[in-house]
Formats: C-alpha cells, structure tokens, sequence
C-alpha cells in the first residue's frame, strides 16, 4: 500500500508536469526544473524535494522519447507546426529514484514514501556489494503494481553517450499520448 501511494503520487507530480512541457515545449531537465520546482513542492508538499526533482527526471526522460527519437510518431519533425501533444502518466508508472531518495548501506536499503522510510534488508554477493560501493549509481527505479507486486532496479556505471542506438521508439506502455487538436 505504501509503494502503490507513492506511485500514484509520483504520478500526479508527473501529469503535473505535462502541461507546461505541452505549453512551453521545453523537457530539457534544468530548464523545466528552473519552471517548474518551486510550484510543485508548494502543490505537492508531500512529495518531498528530491521526489519533485526525480519527476521532473523523468518527464524530461520521457519527452526524449516521445518528442526526439527519430522513430517516434511523435518526433518533432512529424509533428510540424502542430502543438505537443499531451502526455498522460498512468498511476502504474515507474518511479525513479535517486541517492537521496533511496539508499544502501551495510545490507539495508532506506526508501522514502509518502509516510516514512521504508527499510529492506537486501541480501547482495560480494561482487555486487562491491559494485554498488564502486560505481556511480546512474538510476534507481522501482516498477510495478500492487497486483503484481514491485521490483527495484539498479543501473550502475559511468555516464554513456546520449544517442539513439535503438532503432525503434517505443511509448513506454505507462504514457497516453493526447494529441492536440
């Protein structure tokens, strides 16, 4: 019940992002932070300030997808003069989560939720132990539902190159894409 809470909350914060992404065509992540923060943590109090940053995280990593992927329907170059359209967070959409957010030390894992943290004894082999001490934590998502129950997932390593390897853009099964009229 915590986690599905925190969900449906992360995917609020999310939907509250989209309309201005829709109004102002910008997702770049510290240029919608500079719009955006300061109303969110007012209307989302509850979210915390590291929450309201992952949000606008992930917004911007989705409006990547859907408005710069050369295979997306919704690529920029397709949509022409027509406004962007809107997207729609569903509550099962993924939550990401960051160092201050979620942490691990000496085999327990410290999640936020909207009502405390959450601890987790996490039982690691020392190979992994020693990859969460030694490389760079690069994300922190949790996926899921309360009907088929949740996962954590960790990507570890140095930052990559920005690009568009994968020759198709799928629109992650979580969005609903409006488009303008």
């Amino acid at each position: 019940m915590r986690l599905q809470a925190l969900q449906h909350g992360f995917a609020r914060l999310c939907n509250a992002l989209a309309p201005v992404v829709r109004s102002t065509k910008v997702w770049n992540r510290v240029a919608l932070h500079h719009l955006t923060y300061r109303q969110l943590r007012d209307e989302f109090p509850e979210m915390g300030s590291q929450m309201v940053c992952n949000a606008i995280y992930s917004v911007s990593r989705t409006c990547r997808v859907v408005f710069q992927h050369p295979a997306s329907p919704f690529h920029l170059e397709r949509l022409g003069d027509a406004g962007l359209p809107l997207l729609r967070f569903a509550d099962t959409c993924p939550v990401y989560f960051d160092r201050h957010t979620l942490s691990l030390k000496d085999g327990q894992l410290s999640m936020f939720t909207l009502d405390g943290r959450m601890r987790f004894q996490l039982m690691l082999d020392p190979r992994d132990e020693t990859r969460f001490q030694q490389q760079k934590m690069r994300e922190i998502v949790l996926e899921g539902d309360a009907e088929r129950g949740y996962a954590l997932s960790f990507l570890l390593g140095e930052a990559q190159v920005q690009g568009h390897s994968d020759p198709v853009a799928e629109i992650p099964e979580y969005i609903l894409v409006e488009e303008s009229i």
